[in-house]
């Protein structure tokens, strides 16, 4: 097969999308009458149609080592367009209810997505860098969307401030790994980084530049600081996306970035991982204590989370990277049915957002109750609920790799992160019930019931998943 045709291939995805996402915004644009429902429709006709084509295209390298099609980046891939069409999704009646209807909503995250598989597809760290900033543009505009609303605005700025601080920091380490090593290709850095007695200082710090870069995008400590603003002030519905595809896509991108061209330099940048993945359990374990508003709480939660993924990267083992992919499988759809249940809390037209608003949902709404219980426990590792598995196969690589302490701290931060979730379940089912929602969305009672039904019968149909992530993991160790 020749190079042009291969290039074709290997990109046929991203170019399809991209040009659907081109075509709705010149839609919307040409339109006498606005109809942001038809961008929506449209936006989650191109998702499902990419992948499709991610799921049958062929495997390969592309543009000269710029992309590649393996397994890794096809399961991560399809995790991604699942979760920004749930966002899609949920974001319909939320849109409207807030009067931020608009028709440019669904294309940005269509070109979102598009950044996100360019990221994962990466094999250059150019490559790997417009892919990184084509997601990150598109979810600054995203998290500002609501330019009305103060919160939003401020978000927004925060979120492109503090991005462009990490952005600089990637580049700063790219250009410390280009000019000690020669090259950018990730397969030729990793022959380059054989012997790693030969490695020079300067290299190892843009090492640690290019993970401090990647770790704002994943939101772990101590490149935290915009989480919790960020999600309590963007759109829920944002929100809910920028929890889900976001991280799943950063977290790819970490993984391939560390394993297959610094994979020779385990011993250089392990304790950092290892440090970084501690901080974040510790800290999202301890900062959702205090928290009143559920969003802010989900942020904390979320950097909990990202902490024990990161725990599969620390064990630097083909066990470790199984287990972040089945990790992120597990805590995107937990995540997103959590929003889901949060979308639906509105009272008289008007969204709310306090813990408190949840007192006896149990008797108002029993349904909704029931299912924030099962994404509650989830998220706090209860089995047989999905989070458990998630959480049992990054410990189980930590152990493999004699990484006993990382695997001790994760249990036990996950014992006092289990206070919150639980408390949560007591407001629901204990407290006196407050005014009951309004009537919810249809596609948030569909989003809702079709990720608990996955949280609960994980275990039923775990295996397929578990393959899949086996499959991707043996691709990137090659």
């Amino acid at each position: 097969m020749s190079a042009v045709v291969m290039n074709w291939i290997v990109a046929l995805p991203e170019l399809v999308l991209a040009v659907c996402g081109m075509a709705i915004l010149l839609l919307g644009v040409a339109q006498k009458r606005e109809n942001p429902l038809l961008a929506s429709m449209l936006s989650i006709g191109a998702l499902v149609l990419a992948g499709v084509l991610v799921v049958s295209g062929s495997r390969g390298q592309g543009y000269e080592g710029q992309l590649i099609s393996d397994a890794f980046s096809t399961f991560l891939a399809v995790l991604i367009l699942v979760g920004a069409a749930l966002a899609i999704m949920l974001s319909l009646e939320y849109n409207q209810l807030q009067r931020i209807y608009r028709f440019e909503f669904p294309v940005l995250i269509v070109f979102a997505a598009v950044g996100m598989m360019v990221m994962v597809k990466a094999t250059n760290l150019m490559s790997l860098y417009l892919g990184l900033e084509l997601q990150s543009l598109a979810i600054y505009v995203l998290a500002a969307f609501a330019r009305d609303d103060l919160r939003s605005a401020e978000a927004g700025l925060k979120y492109f401030v503090l991005g462009c601080l990490a952005s600089g920091l990637l580049l700063y380490g790219i250009s410390l790994v280009y000019g000690f090593s020669g090259s950018m290709d990730f397969a030729r850095l990793s022959r380059a980084f054989a012997t790693p007695a030969s490695v020079s200082a300067g290299l190892v710090v843009g090492v640690v530049f290019v993970l401090a870069g990647l770790a704002f995008k994943v939101s772990v400590v101590p490149f935290h600081m915009w989480t919790p603003d960020v999600y309590e002030g963007a759109p829920t519905p944002v929100t809910t996306f920028i929890a889900t595809a976001p991280k799943v896509a950063a977290m790819g991108l970490l993984l391939r970035t560390m394993i297959v061209p610094f994979g020779h330099l385990l011993a250089q940048w392990q304790q950092l991982v290892v440090l970084v993945s501690i901080a974040s359990m510790v800290l999202g374990a301890l900062g959702a204590i205090g928290q009143v508003n559920i969003k802010r709480l989900m942020a904390y939660s979320a950097i909990g989370h990202m902490g024990y993924a990161l725990i599969g990267l620390a064990a630097g083992t083909e066990a470790g990277v199984r287990g972040v992919l089945i990790y992120l499988l597990v805590y995107m759809v937990m995540s997103a049915g959590a929003f889901a249940v949060i979308l639906a809390m509105r009272r008289r037209g008007m969204a709310v957002e306090a813990i408190a608003d949840l007192a006896g949902l149990s008797s108002t709404d029993p349904a909704l109750a029931l299912l924030m219980t099962i994404f509650m426990f989830s998220l706090a590792g209860i089995p047989p609920l999905s989070g458990f598995f998630g959480k049992f196969y990054v410990f189980l690589a930590a152990v493999q790799a004699g990484q006993w302490t990382l695997a001790i701290i994760g249990v036990l931060t996950s014992v006092v992160g289990a206070y919150y979730y639980i408390r949560i379940v007591k407001v629901m089912y204990f407290d006196e019930p407050a005014a009951r929602f309004d009537v919810r969305h249809p596609a948030i009672s569909i989003a809702g019931g079709a990720t608990a039904l996955f949280t609960v019968l994980f275990l039923a149909i775990a295996g397929p998943f578990i393959s899949a992530a086996d499959l991707a993991a043996k691709a990137l160790f090659g």
